[in-house]
């Protein structure tokens, strides 16, 4: 899956003022019930439906029923127009009920944990946005705030907590990854995963046969089974590692 867009390649100043409404509304010729709102919502669900690259200024307002010159009067461009549809998506999680500060933080990670999860799997067009330099709205500060509220009774400094956010973030951006590539995988080729497999299958049994792999060869058959839950499985391991830091800051 390779990244088409980055977050703040646009003019980030205007992106702000639009973000947090300090932006100067369109003073002449708007469509009457064309609002910033309603070209957010439109962009958004073009991008769910058929990703980011079908996402235009044209699209959205053949979509919205104006001419292309309208959307100019509220968002410069495409690229402040993804700064804006980055702080709608990541709104959503936060319609979760906020963590009491100084909390059980395992039951705080796991949430933040599965809370990306079912934000990568409604918007998968995520998943192909740089955001190394994410344009920082209402949203986005308010999810930081909630994620940092539950993570109080860990005991742990400023920069750690912000790295067990990142890290927490990059492993279920990783398992992401992986679930929507396997489904664009057969989007793409017209193959399920047992037609792909099925047609490796003779060249592996006898690759298993020659002894050159033991270990592979020694595997059970559910080894590579989708009834495996490797996000539960990893997430776990995750919490388990933070919780020995925690103990050892608590010994200390």
């Amino acid at each position: 899956m390779t990244t088409t867009e980055t977050s703040g390649s646009g003019d980030v100043s205007r992106s702000l003022e639009l973000l947090w409404g300090t932006g100067d509304r369109p003073s002449r010729g708007p469509k009457p019930g064309l609002t910033l709102d309603r070209i957010v919502t439109a962009a958004v669900e073009v991008a769910d439906a058929e990703g980011l690259a079908a996402v235009s200024m044209r699209r959205i307002s053949t979509d919205l029923g104006t001419g292309t010159m309208s959307l100019y009067r509220y968002v410069p461009g495409k690229a402040e127009l993804l700064d804006l549809m980055l702080d709608r998506v990541q709104g959503a999680p936060l319609d979760a009920e906020k963590p009491a500060p100084g909390g059980d933080w395992r039951a705080a990670v796991e949430s933040l944990a599965r809370g990306h999860l079912d934000l990568y799997r409604a918007h998968p067009w995520l998943l192909k946005v740089n955001q190394a330099r994410t344009v920082l709205g209402p949203s986005a500060l308010r999810g930081l705030e909630l994620a940092l509220s539950g993570l109080q009774g860990m005991g742990l400094s400023d920069p750690e907590l912000i790295s067990v956010i990142i890290s927490v973030q990059s492993f279920v951006s990783g398992i992401a990854r992986m679930e929507i590539q396997a489904v664009e995988a057969v989007q793409e080729t017209g193959l399920s995963d047992e037609e792909f497999w099925g047609g490796q299958q003779p060249f592996l049994e006898k690759a298993m046969e020659s002894g050159e792999y033991p270990l592979m060869a020694a595997l059970s058959e559910d080894t590579f089974g989708a009834g495996f839950d490797h996000f539960g499985f990893g997430l776990r391991r995750l919490i388990d590692g933070l919780d020995v830091l925690v103990q050892q800051r608590t010994a200390g």
